[in-house]
């Protein structure tokens, strides 16, 4: 079990108002030992201003320390992600839980497509080169034999830089619009390349038409999303 404690709340005649806390446990299998922080509510001419800063003393002693190296940007990242959702909460009327599923929700389905343009660039294309991948560029283009296989190596590549894009380009929500467009293109290519393959199980037509339906709901669900970044966690910024 927790222990927590306020060491009072101060209130000043601008409407000011700032509280302390002090906080820890026994329980050995936490990584805090103890901490202090305090919050503070600024009232100023453009509406309210939250301000909060903490530390802590960890356990474990070195090892305790090396995961601070980890623990402690994922709790400072955590705690701006929350201020955010707090702020449009109040500023916009969404509950935390629905913002909170659209967040995780768009997270997870762009893990998803990290790993499947990876996947399908690392693995068909540059690793086994695959036959049918090489005979649907041949069907589509005037590229067969050594150079198709060239071809497809190199499309391969550009797969993994793109989920490299997906990786590190913030604006998801075009990255899901460009795919919309996309899926639907890729679908078509390879049905003119070989008809038949749409009789094949797990076949490109199921395929890209389930990534097209994900591209959709993550667009919509990626709109307006809360954000760490919207805080300013150092002292001195803005």
């Amino acid at each position: 079990m927790g222990w927590g404690k306020s060491n009072g709340i101060h209130n000043k005649n601008d409407g000011t108002r700032t509280s302390s806390l002090h906080f820890g446990t026994d329980q050995k299998i936490s990584p805090i030992s103890e901490g202090r922080g305090y919050w503070q509510y600024v009232q100023t001419e453009k509406g309210l201003t939250f301000l909060t800063q903490y530390d802590y003393k960890v356990r474990y002693g070195m090892l305790g320390r090396l995961l601070d190296l980890f623990f402690r940007p994922v709790m400072g990242w955590a705690t701006a992600l929350s201020f955010d959702v707090l702020k449009r909460w109040v500023e916009k009327g969404e509950v935390p839980r629905t913002q909170y599923l659209r967040f995780f929700g768009s997270s997870v389905i762009t893990l998803l497509f990290i790993f499947v343009w990876l996947y399908q660039g690392f693995i068909p294309k540059l690793v086994a080169k695959h036959p049918e991948e090489v005979a649907m560029l041949s069907s589509l283009t005037a590229i067969d034999g050594t150079a198709a296989i060239k071809a497809v190596s190199i499309i391969g590549i550009l797969d993994i830089l793109f989920a490299l894009v997906w990786l590190l380009y913030r604006n998801k929500m075009r990255l899901f619009a460009f795919q919309i467009i996309v899926f639907p293109m890729l679908t078509i290519s390879a049905l003119l390349a070989d008809p038949a393959i749409a009789t094949h199980p797990f076949n490109p037509v199921t395929f890209n038409m389930s990534l097209w339906v994900l591209s959709i709901i993550g667009f919509y669900m990626s709109k307006d999303l809360p954000t760490a970044s919207s805080c300013i966690r150092k002292r001195g910024r803005g």
